[in-house]
């Protein structure tokens, strides 16, 4: 999943930025208002976390202006101010959660994680097609109770797959979508990763769709044996 961190300070920038990486996720940063309302006006992200006390645009006019825009990705706001009047604020603008400062960062990632799970409208922090299992909290994947070891762009390919199970995900959004803004973005290495990823499974829930992308689905139970179902009349 693709995060936008849009705050000012620079080590609280920093400590954001590198907890996130650190918890899978490919991040891009900004340090002012205008610099956070034109990456998140022209970029895909899965979740923002921006703060209200920014140069240049406030964080409020960059959010409002973002939903004007039409877009929808889940916003958790970030605010040093504990006035119940600037939380409305923040949620009448189109936040969708807050976290006042000073915090906890396992606070933020615990919320980041509510917020892609709910947009993607999955209630539990476990994540299951057929047999597999992704444990959001954890970044722990199973299959039939067999743990998986991952590298980081397979475990960021699986997880955007497993938060839109059922929906064909074409190769240009995987891209979008798993690579931060610097990274030299390479369609063709998103078959490799796929490749790796249905060995690693051993169990077949990746469709390749043609043309399309792929499709992430349980796989169908085995069929009644005809022959045994006909002897048993």
């Amino acid at each position: 999943m693709r995060l936008l961190v849009v705050e000012d300070d620079p080590d609280l920038n920093r400590q954001m930025v590198e907890a996130l990486v650190e918890a899978g996720y490919a991040v891009d940063r900004a340090h002012d208002g205008e610099e956070g309302h034109f990456l998140g006006e022209t970029e895909p992200y899965d979740a923002v976390v921006l703060d209200i006390g920014l140069p240049k645009m406030d964080g409020l006019s960059v959010l409002e202006a973002w939903r004007r825009e039409g877009r929808k990705m889940p916003v958790l706001i970030l605010t040093a101010r504990d006035r119940w009047s600037d939380k409305v604020q923040g949620f009448d603008a189109g936040a969708d959660d807050y976290v006042a400062k000073p915090f906890h960062m396992e606070e933020v990632l615990a919320r980041i994680r509510a917020l892609l799970r709910r947009s993607a409208g999955h209630a539990a922090s476990e994540l299951t097609c057929g047999p597999v299992m992704l444990d959001t909290r954890s970044g722990r994947v199973t299959v039939s109770g067999r743990q998986v070891k991952l590298t980081s762009h397979e475990h960021r390919l699986l997880a955007y797959l497993m938060h839109h199970v059922g929906r064909v995900v074409s190769r240009t959004e995987l891209v979008e979508h798993l690579y931060d803004q610097d990274f030299d973005r390479d369609s063709n290495t998103i078959e490799v990763f796929v490749g790796r990823l249905r060995k690693k499974l051993d169990v077949d829930v990746i469709q390749t769709v043609r043309g399309l992308g792929y499709l992430l689905v349980a796989p169908e139970p085995p069929r009644a044996d005809s022959s045994r179902a006909e002897t048993s009349r």
